[in-house]
C-alpha cells in the first residue's frame, strides 16, 4: 500500500483547463492560500527534476509570493507520522500505516516551500484539510470565504478539501498547474470534477492576473525579488544568501532574460547587463529600488 512511483507527465496548461460551470472572482480580502501536503515524503514519489513536480514547486512559489504581498494568509497542511489505528481511521484500509517515523526531513514541508514566519501550519488527519483541523475556524475568524488550493495530490486531498469547503459555503479555487497527481489522467479527473461540481479551476497566471497589486504597492519588493530568483534556481528562498554570487549558483543568461522580462511587465526596466554586472540579491534590490516607477501615492507624499 505504499505510494506509487510517479512517472513524469506534462503539467496541464491553460489550453487544457476545463470549462468552469461557475464564474467566481478571487478577492484578496476574502481569500486564504492553502499549500496542501507538500511534505518530502509525498513529493519524493515524483521523478525529481522533471514535470510535473518542477512546475508544481515553481508555481506554488509564485502563488505564495503574490499572496503574501497582498496580505492573503498562507496555510500549510501536513500529515503526522506514526498515527495510531484510531487516528488513521479508514485510511488504514486504503493506504496502510502511512507516513512513518525516521528522518525528520521526510516529514517536513520541502525546503523550497518552507513556511515563513506568520504562516499557519495545520496537522492534517484525513483527505480533507478541513476535517479535525482549525482551517474553517481560521477562515471564519478572519472573515474569509475563498480558499486557493495548491499542492498534492490533486484527485485525493486537494479535491476532497475543495468538495468539503464548498459544502460549508467556502468558495474553492483549484489551481490546475499548482497541483499534481499520480498520473495525467488522475490530474485531469480532479480538474474536470472540480470545475463542474465544487470549485473554480484556474491556472497560476490567471489567478495572479485576477489578484492585481494596488498602485501603492512597489512593483518589485524585496520578498518578490527573492521569490523570483528562488523560483528560477529551483531553490528555497531562505537558502540564498543576500551577497551570494547568483551567476555561480546557476543564474544563466536565459534565466537572467526571464527576470528582465518579468520585471518589465511589473513596470520596472532593468537590463541584462546591469544584472550580470552585479549578481547578488543585495545589488539587485538596490538596482530595482532605484528604478521603481513612482506611484501616484508616492508623488503625493514627496
Amino acid at each position: 500500500m505504499a505510494l506509487p512511483a510517479i512517472a513524469p507527465y506534462s503539467m496541464p496548461g491553460a489550453a487544457d483547463l476545463p470549462r468552469n460551470k461557475i464564474a467566481w472572482t478571487p478577492e484578496p480580502r476574502r481569500a486564504v492560500l492553502l499549500i496542501h501536503d507538500m511534505q518530502r515524503y509525498f513529493v519524493d514519489a515524483f521523478t525529481q527534476g522533471q514535470s510535473p513536480v518542477t512546475e508544481l514547486v515553481a508555481n506554488i512559489q509564485r502563488l505564495r509570493a503574490h499572496c503574501t504581498k497582498l496580505g492573503i494568509p498562507v496555510v500549510y497542511s501536513a500529515q503526522p507520522p506514526d498515527q495510531t489505528p484510531e487516528q488513521r481511521g479508514l485510511q488504514l484500509d486504503f493506504w496502510g500505516k502511512g507516513l512513518r517515523g525516521g528522518p525528520e526531513q521526510k516529514q517536513k514541508i520541502i525546503d523550497a516551500l518552507a513556511p515563513a514566519e506568520g504562516d499557519i501550519l495545520l496537522t492534517k488527519w484525513r483527505y480533507s484539510a478541513f476535517r479535525n483541523t482549525r482551517l474553517m475556524e481560521v477562515m471564519r475568524e478572519q472573515g474569509r470565504d475563498q480558499l486557493i488550493i495548491c499542492g498534492i495530490y490533486a484527485h485525493i486531498g486537494c479535491l476532497q478539501t475543495a468538495s468539503d469547503g464548498s459544502m460549508s459555503e467556502v468558495r474553492p479555487f483549484l489551481v490546475a498547474d499548482a497541483v499534481a497527481d499520480f498520473s495525467r489522467e488522475k490530474h485531469q479527473l480532479a480538474l474536470d470534477y472540480a470545475s463542474q461540481l465544487v470549485a473554480f479551476v484556474t491556472s497560476t497566471q490567471q489567478l495572479i492576473d485576477a489578484l492585481p497589486l494596488s498602485e501603492s504597492t512597489p512593483a518589485v519588493s524585496r520578498e518578490q525579488l527573492r521569490a523570483d530568483v528562488a523560483e528560477l534556481l529551483m531553490e528555497s528562498a531562505t537558502a540564498i544568501g543576500e551577497d551570494d554570487n547568483l551567476l555561480e549558483r546557476g543564474m544563466d543568461s536565459i534565466r537572467l532574460m526571464s527576470l528582465v522580462e518579468r520585471w518589465r511587465q511589473h513596470g520596472t526596466e532593468v537590463s541584462f547587463v546591469e544584472l550580470a554586472e552585479r549578481p547578488t540579491l543585495t545589488d539587485w534590490y538596490s538596482l530595482l529600488a532605484a528604478k521603481q516607477p513612482v506611484t501616484p501615492s508616492a508623488r503625493a507624499s514627496s
